[in-house]
């Protein structure tokens, strides 16, 4: 079961990762609305200045973010769901930016599944392929 204050963080998390670019996409803004709403925290003052966009959120915000999520020891579980969701609301906008990749990147490197050393370069790369391949799967 995902308790209040996990859907709380984890779109924070979301909303970091649209401004870790430096702004917000209106595809991503709309992915962000839509998912606040689903899930019933639209409203909630700990979101709301951030989701409309009264106060922007800074990429080291959105790594410290990240790492209140995942605590000090984070699953492979755990890692790959914030994968998953971040990659969502990349796929909106249909662009992957370099910071975007990277987020995704810290946060693979962070899994503990992933034990072989790669280098940053192919680590992105890697990333930014999965990304648009399944862009490209969902798709068609």
């Amino acid at each position: 079961m995902v308790s209040d204050s996990d859907i709380t963080i984890l779109l924070k998390i979301l909303i970091g990762a649209a401004w870790i670019d430096g702004k917000i996409q209106s595809e991503e803004r709309d992915y962000l609305y839509r998912l606040a709403k689903e899930k019933g925290v639209d409203n909630d003052p700990e979101i709301y200045p951030w989701l409309y966009e009264f106060r922007t959120v800074s990429p080291n915000q959105c790594y410290e973010w990240v790492q209140e999520y995942l605590g000090d020891r984070p699953s492979s579980e755990k890692c790959q769901n914030l994968i998953e969701e971040i990659s969502a609301l990349i796929y909106s906008d249909s662009d992957v930016t370099s910071e975007e990749a990277q987020l995704i990147t810290t946060i693979q490197q962070l899994d503990p599944a992933n034990n072989q050393p790669q280098s940053m370069q192919s680590a992105v790369l890697g990333s930014i392929q999965k990304l648009y391949k399944r862009w490209v799967l969902d798709q068609n």
